[in-house]
């Protein structure tokens, strides 16, 4: 993939191409140049470090064609599909699991939980690693262990182990929550990618619906629950060889490092360098920037902190429904595992019905901003259209779903606010996730991470409290209680869409293009004067 200007180790510095990233009034200066040992005295720019995840290529880059991007969205898609469909698929099989090892209901909670619990651990690790070895070798070698830890699952003698074989799965499988999202940003630039992160954005939810189905109808069929975890061991494999056959390498700075080692190889000269050959820093300073750096843009932006309570919410309801759909269909109206199951899949279909709307109304409307405001990028809050549908929508859901529990009413009442569930979690994710990556643009991966760790522990603590409040309020009034916190939260993107472009003018990690500042200030200085004004009046 030609992605980067190549600078010549002789004092002329004359290239072999011509940069094209500089030429973009969007870009950074010095980004993805190869230099030679005699620049000297540059300073290191950190925007630039993170500008191929902000802004992805240029429009127009040549080397790769439209259908291997695409199959690489769906294959990214898949490894995330994979992960989250590990994370609730024992759910079928806690009452086998429960008296196979003689446990009680909150210990085979904890089946799921630790698993969602290792998305929490893994982020903060793999992220970076991708940035330093690049995407191809994190996937490899985190699939590999996944694949092992699922093989230790299906032979776990006992509680401890299995409990400990899930957690350290989730940790592992995490790799593609924060990692493909970082491929997609690497293939398509900010203009096109609206679509790919539409149809990638299933994906995360398309697991956790399908996978009670299918561990419910096994476990009705009287299959071993070690089975459960064979599957999911060949589903690993499985993407672990197409990883290892079909998806290259996507991170510029690590194909810049390969392009100068080449020019090293072929002119003899070890002057050819690349910017992240130079950058060596201690193994204590990468724990330390990992560790950091995303929890410190956290806590001093305030629209993060608020889209991430939000998000967080949603998905620990997501995955708080694995404990409250088997006391609302199993429990109240004896259905079986695998029945049981299916009520899950209007939350599927009901996303891929968001995801069809986005493509068909909201990608358009976003595309024709883009004209108005070129050369410059279109103000983020213009991602937050859909999610001031969507709030509403999602609160909604949660009333529908609890005003239709009791078990004399048909279950397809209850079964069919899936379908608005599924709809309002996918706008609302898709929302927020553009609006993050707009907002932060060159800083994106690690708010991305700040945001996943603490969305990770609501989906990890949400199903272990989930049966004991059904259990103690009753469907109709804990669910009632979620539709009223979904309310609360519901004006976030309200809020956002008002003051965002204020918050983002005081912020330290939200940059703003010289055009929009300009119009911020000029915004500014006739609200002074007009008060000015009226005060003199009075």
């Amino acid at each position: 993939m030609t992605t980067a200007a190549v600078a010549s180790p002789l004092s002329s510095m004359q290239t072999l191409e011509i940069p094209t990233r500089v030429l973009s009034a969007t870009h950074s200066q010095d980004s993805v140049t190869i230099y030679s040992q005699e620049v000297r005295g540059e300073e290191h720019d950190i925007n630039a470090e993170f500008e191929q995840e902000a802004y992805g290529p240029p429009p127009g880059e040549k080397g790769i064609d439209p259908y291997e991007r695409w199959y690489i969205t769906a294959l990214t898609g898949i490894l995330v599909l994979n992960a989250t469909f590990a994370s609730s698929a024992p759910s079928g099989y806690i009452p086998q699991l429960r008296e196979h090892f003689g446990i009680g209901s909150e210990v085979a909670t904890l089946l799921i939980s630790l698993f969602v619990g290792g998305y929490c651990v893994g982020p903060i690790l793999w992220a970076p690693l991708s940035e330093q070895y690049g995407r191809r070798p994190v996937f490899l070698g985190t699939f590999f262990a996944y694949a092992c830890f699922q093989v230790g699952a299906a032979l776990s003698p006992n509680t401890a182990a299995i409990l400990i074989f899930r957690f350290l799965g989730g940790t592992f499988a995490s790799a593609p929550l924060t990692n493909s999202g970082a491929v997609i940003a690497d293939i398509w630039n900010s203009d096109t990618r609206g679509k790919a992160l539409a149809v990638f954005t299933v994906a995360p939810f398309a697991g956790p619906s399908i996978a009670p189905l299918i561990g419910g109808f096994m476990a009705t069929a009287g299959v071993s629950w070690r089975w459960l975890f064979w599957v999911l061991t060949l589903f690993s494999s499985a993407c672990l060889l197409l990883v290892l056959f079909t998806l290259p390498e996507t991170y510029v700075p690590i194909l810049l490092v390969r392009k100068a080692e080449k020019l090293r190889k072929e002119t003899g000269d070890e002057r050819w360098w690349a910017p992240l050959e130079k950058r060596k820093i201690s193994a204590l300073q990468r724990v330390e920037e990992t560790l950091n750096r995303p929890f410190k843009i956290l806590v001093q932006e305030p629209m993060l902190i608020a889209i991430t309570i939000y998000m967080s919410f949603v998905y620990g309801c997501l995955y708080l429904l694995f404990e409250a759909y088997p006391i609302v269909f199993g429990e109240d109206r004896h259905m079986s595992a695998g029945i049981t199951g299916l009520m899950f899949l209007p939350i599927f279909v009901g996303a891929c019905a968001a995801v069809i709307t986005y493509i068909i109304i909201w990608n358009p409307r976003y595309e024709a901003l883009i004209p108005e405001y070129a050369p410059f990028p279109v103000p983020p809050e213009a991602r937050l259209e859909q999610s001031l549908w969507a709030g509403p929508i999602f609160a909604i859901s949660f009333f529908w779903f609890g005003f239709t529990s009791y078990a004399q009413i048909n279950y397809w009442a209850p079964m069919t606010s899936g379908l608005a569930m599924g709809f309002a979690i996918v706008w609302i994710f898709l929302s927020l996730f553009n609006y993050i990556i707009d907002a932060y643009l060159f800083v994106a991966a690690s708010a991305l991470a700040s945001s996943t760790v603490i969305r990770s522990l609501a989906g990890a603590s949400f199903p272990l409290f989930a049966t004991q409040m059904y259990n103690t309020l009753n469907p109709r009034w804990a669910s009632v209680l979620l539709g009223c916190l979904a309310i609360l939260m519901a004006p976030i993107p309200f809020v956002l869409m008002r003051y965002g472009a204020t918050l983002r003018l005081k912020s330290k990690f939200a940059p703003m293009h010289p055009k929009e500042k300009e119009m911020m200030e000029e915004k500014r200085r006739r609200k002074h004067g007009i008060e000015s004004d009226s005060s003199s009046v009075v």
